[in-house]
């Protein structure tokens, strides 16, 4: 059995202007052929892939076409799609030319835009289809926050998502590969089912192992138990995408019955509508409460939230809110503050370590949410470039010029590339700073506090603006369909839903 393996995946915020290029998936590692296999084995939704092949007991020989991996930020740029388009195309038709396919490994993120182009994955999906034909099986894998399209289901044979936020890559892939395996060596028929739904929320309440999102999570699983059903899998469109065919979504495959797909494809979006005030909750405080709360704490590491500059929700790291709130209060805690700056890294690094700087800070890439901010302070550490990282779903990470920049209390790491922000307390130890010693970590994510979490005494999410807010009202969208819950007050989702399903009114 071959089986070919595509991974390609970013998640755009169209909130956020400046686009994602070629360069930011090189910092992250573009990998052809068998380098794909032998640099991602253990790791992310590639690794889980590998495992499951092994774990079959099944002759397979997976052909690796292409792996490349960004994080979020803006949309991609109109080169990066072609050049990934045309990847796409030569790999699956050498790999046919070679010895043919028994199915596709797609795993894709489910919630990118490139430069004119809404639908980046129903575009890759369908260049997959018209290469390999009706017959190959193609089962894709998504993040679940991914915005489920026409085209995506059309091109498709069985869908699954990431069960649990934060997201366990790995487990994507294995379940992934071991449905499409049985598809392939037991003649499985999937059949497929889906419904959007006319909702957009703030991700404060995005986390699956509480509130209403784990009840929504679990009767998915549930389902899962009836052996009819292959999959069944909920997609909270992440909340910054603004497309023509955005809005949540979910999927229930069947083995061959689809009076049954459809059945329980309307019980989970019932289920997620009648949740639809939950998931609205905000928890976040205002900038100077969480400032003073955090500096308030007698133990340490308290984590603040920037939830406005979620780096891992596409935000470009640039926010300098928390930042000027620290200065402003005058904080006595020892502080830790990523940004994300190349022309400040490019600065500080060419004053060199020990030079007192006076610069301005933030708001380079998202001026109309961030003004830049005048500080005065010391460049202790130069030095990025790629880190080895261990929590990851890869091994390393480009952070490009960086430096460590202290401003009284408060200790900067000011990179030129995305990378991973401050998100990771490895990748300050890479740049000398050990983060136990601070009494305050400022992470630009609202959910993804795991990495942190072993040294973390309490969670405070910060009510910051930016392309990544959580108030979803005042966000300029201009194509998400209207209306939308709650932008616009919807009584009845089936009404306005372009996938309504069976219970469809009249």
């Amino acid at each position: 059995m071959r089986i070919a393996l595509i991974h390609i995946a970013q998640e755009t915020n169209d909130f956020n202007p400046v686009l994602t290029t070629l360069e930011d998936y090189e910092a992250f590692g573009i990998f052809e052929g068998a380098e794909t296999l032998e640099r991602l084995r253990g790791l992310g939704q590639v690794g889980g892939h590998l495992q499951a092949v092994e774990d079959s007991g099944l002759t397979v020989e997976t052909v690796p076409i292409i792996r490349a991996w960004a994080v979020a930020g803006g949309r991609i740029s109109r080169d990066a799609f072609d050049y990934f388009q045309g990847k796409i195309r030569a790999g699956l038709e050498a790999a046919l030319a070679q010895g043919g396919l028994d199915g596709l490994a797609l795993q894709l993120h489910g919630a990118c835009a490139a430069e004119g182009i809404d639908d980046v994955e129903g575009e890759q999906a369908a260049l997959c289809r018209e290469i390999l034909g009706l017959d190959v099986p193609i089962v894709l894998g998504l993040d679940h926050h991914a915005n489920i399209t026409q085209k995506t289901i059309d091109n498709c044979d069985a869908f699954v998502g990431h069960r649990t936020q934060p997201h366990d890559t790995f487990d994507t892939g294995v379940i992934g590969t071991k449905l499409l395996l049985k598809i392939v060596s037991e003649k499985l028929r999937p059949t497929t089912a889906w419904r959007k739904i006319p909702l957009v929320s703030h991700q404060e309440q995005f986390l699956t192992s509480k509130g209403p999102m784990q009840v929504w999570f679990d009767r998915a699983r549930a389902l899962e138990a009836d052996p009819r059903v292959l999959q069944a899998s909920n997609y909270p469109m992440q909340p910054w995408l603004d497309v023509a065919e955005g809005g949540w979504s979910t999927i229930v495959v069947t083995n061959n019955d689809q009076a049954l797909a459809e059945q329980l494809a309307d019980e989970l979006a019932d289920l997620c509508w009648s949740l639809r005030d939950e998931f609205q909750v905000r928890e976040a405080v205002s900038i100077d409460d969480a400032v003073r709360m955090a500096d308030a704490e007698t133990q340490g590491i308290v984590v603040i939230s920037d939830t406005g500059d979620t780096v891992f929700g596409g935000a470009a790291g640039d926010s300098n809110l928390i930042l000027e709130a620290m200065i402003r209060l005058n904080i006595q805690s020892r502080a830790l503050v990523p940004l994300i700056s190349p022309d400040a890294a490019r600065i500080l690094t060419e004053a060199g370590e020990g030079a007192t700087v006076t610069l301005m800070l933030g708001g380079d890439a998202a001026p109309e949410f961030f003004t830049p901010l005048e500080v005065t302070g010391t460049v202790r550490t130069v030095g990025g470039g790629i880190i080895e990282i261990v929590d990851g779903h890869q091994s390393e990470v480009n952070l490009g010029q960086a430096v460590i920049f202290d401003v009284g209390p408060i200790t900067l790491m000011i990179t030129e590339l995305r990378g991973l922000a401050g998100n990771l307390p490895e990748l300050y130890e890479a740049m000398g700073v050990e983060p136990r010693d601070y009494k305050i970590a400022v992470v630009k994510t609202a959910s993804n506090f795991q990495y942190f979490a072993p040294i973390t005494s309490r969670v405070i999410r910060a009510d910051t603006s930016g392309p990544g807010q959580s108030d979803v009202f005042t966000l300029p969208w201009k194509r998400i369909p209207r209306p939308v819950y709650p932008l616009e007050p919807v009584e009845d989702w089936r009404a306005v839903s372009s996938q309504p399903g069976s219970g469809a009114s009249a």
